[in-house]
C-alpha cells in the first residue's frame, strides 16, 4: 500500500503501523497475563505480568488505539503523542521496567489524549465531545490510582474511560435519532452518579461506590438500548445488522455487569464476573462492531463485510456466559475455561479482520 502523505500535520500510513503493533502487544501480552492468572500455562515474559492484566488491555491497549483514532481525526503531528506514549508505556511493563516509569508513560499518554479531545471540543462544542474528553481524564485518574495502591478506584475510573468513550461515540451518531431533553438530563444525570461513585471508591468506601457505580452502569446500559438507532438497524442486512447486534447485545452484557456490580460488590467472584461483563462482554462486542469501521480510517484498509464476522462475536458471547456462570456457581474450573475461550474469541476476531482485509485487498487489485 502506497504511504499516505500527512495531512494537515498527520503521521503518514507507514508511521501508524508501528503504533498499531505496539497496542497489539499490549493486547497480547495481556491476555496471556489474564490466562495465567486463571491457572492457564500462558507464554509470559515474566510471570510478574499477570499483575499488571488490567493496566495493559486498558491504558496500554485501548489507550493506543483510541488514541491512535483520535490522533488521526485529529489530522495534527502532536496528537500521535497520545498513542505512542501509551504504547511505550505497555512496553515498559512487557520488559520489566520498574512499575512507576511505566505507569507514568501511560498516565502521560492518557493526558495528550485529554488534551487531544479538548481540542475536538473546542472546534465542536457538543454533549458528546465534552464527555469524550472526560472519558479520557478517567484514564489519567484510573492510572494515577493504580500507582497509589487504590485498584478498586482504578479499576473503576478505566471502566469508565472505556464505557463513556463509547456511550459518547453512540451519542454522537445519536444526532440522527436525537434523544429528549428529558433523556439527556437523564444521561448527565447517570454519567456524574459514576463520578460520585469513583470519588466514593478513591476513599476506600468500596461497598457503597461499587453498588452506587453498578446502579449507574446498569441504568446507563437501559438508556442505551432506548436510545440507539442500532434497535432500528438490527434487522438489516450486511454490515448495519451486524453491527447492531453487536451494540445491542453488548448493552445487554453491561446491564448484567452494572447488577452484579451493584448486587455485591463485596464478593469476589461476583466482582470477577460483573468487571468482566462489563470489560470483555460490552467492550469486546463494541470493538468488533466498530473494527470495519475505524481500522479502515486509521490504516486506509478496505474490510469488507463477510458473514464470519459473527464467529468471533459468537464465542465471545458462549465464552463470557461460561466464565460468569463459573463465578455465579463457584467453580473455578468453568470460570478457566470460560477465560480460555474469550482469549480464543479475540484471536479468531484478529484472524478474521486480517482475512477480511487480503479480502479487501483483491478486490482493490481487480
Amino acid at each position: 500500500m502506497a504511504t499516505e502523505p500527512a495531512r494537515a500535520g498527520g503521521l503518514p500510513i507507514a508511521w501508524r503501523v508501528p503504533l498499531l503493533v505496539l497496542g497489539l502487544l499490549s493486547l497480547l501480552i495481556g491476555v496471556a497475563a489474564g490466562l495465567s492468572r486463571l491457572g492457564w500455562p500462558a507464554p509470559l515474559p515474566d510471570p510478574a505480568l499477570s499483575a499488571v492484566h488490567g493496566p495493559l488491555m486498558v491504558a496500554a491497549f485501548f489507550g493506543t488505539v483510541i488514541g491512535l483514532e483520535r490522533a488521526v481525526a485529529l489530522g495534527r503531528f502532536w496528537g500521535f503523542a497520545a498513542p505512542a506514549a501509551a504504547g511505550g508505556g505497555g512496553l515498559l511493563l512487557i520488559l520489566g521496567a520498574p512499575i512507576l516509569p511505566a505507569l507514568g508513560l501511560l498516565a502521560a499518554g492518557a493526558s495528550l489524549l485529554t488534551l487531544v479531545t479538548l481540542r475536538a471540543a473546542q472546534r465542536q462544542p457538543a454533549l458528546h465531545t465534552w464527555l469524550l474528553a472526560l472519558a479520557a481524564a478517567l484514564s489519567v485518574v484510573a492510572t494515577l490510582a493504580w500507582a497509589s495502591g487504590r485498584p478498586a478506584a482504578a479499576i473503576a475510573g478505566w471502566m469508565g474511560f472505556l464505557v463513556l468513550t463509547i456511550a459518547g461515540e453512540r451519542l454522537e451518531l445519536s444526532r440522527f435519532l436525537p434523544p429528549s431533553p428529558r433523556a439527556r438530563k437523564l444521561f448527565v444525570a447517570l454519567v456524574a452518579l459514576q463520578l460520585v461513585a469513583l470519588a466514593l471508591l478513591a476513599m476506600d468506601l468500596l461497598v457503597l461506590g461499587g453498588r452506587l457505580h453498578g446502579l449507574s452502569l446498569a441504568t446507563l446500559a437501559l438508556w442505551l438500548l432506548r436510545q440507539d438507532v442500532a434497535r432500528r438497524t438490527v434487522r438489516q442486512p450486511g454490515l448495519t445488522g451486524f453491527i447492531a447486534v453487536c451494540l445491542l447485545s453488548g448493552y445487554v452484557w453491561l446491564f448484567a455487569g452494572g447488577v452484579l456490580l451493584a448486587w455485591r460488590p463485596d464478593l469476589p467472584m461476583l466482582m470477577d464476573a460483573a468487571l468482566h461483563a462489563v470489560f470483555v462482554g460490552f467492550v469486546l462486542a463494541m470493538v468488533f462492531g466498530h473494527a470495519p469501521i475505524i481500522f479502515p480510517a486509521i490504516l486506509r484498509v478496505k474490510l469488507p463485510y463477510h458473514a464470519s464476522f459473527y464467529l468471533p462475536l459468537l464465542l465471545l458471547h458462549a465464552s463470557l456466559g461460561l466464565r460468569v456462570a463459573g463465578d455465579l456457581a463457584g467453580d473455578f474450573s468453568l470460570r478457566a475455561w470460560g477465560g480460555l475461550g474469550n482469549a480464543l474469541c479475540i484471536a479468531v476476531f484478529i484472524a478474521t479482520m486480517a482475512t477480511a482485509a487480503l479480502r479487501g485487498r483483491k478486490r482493490q487489485a481487480g
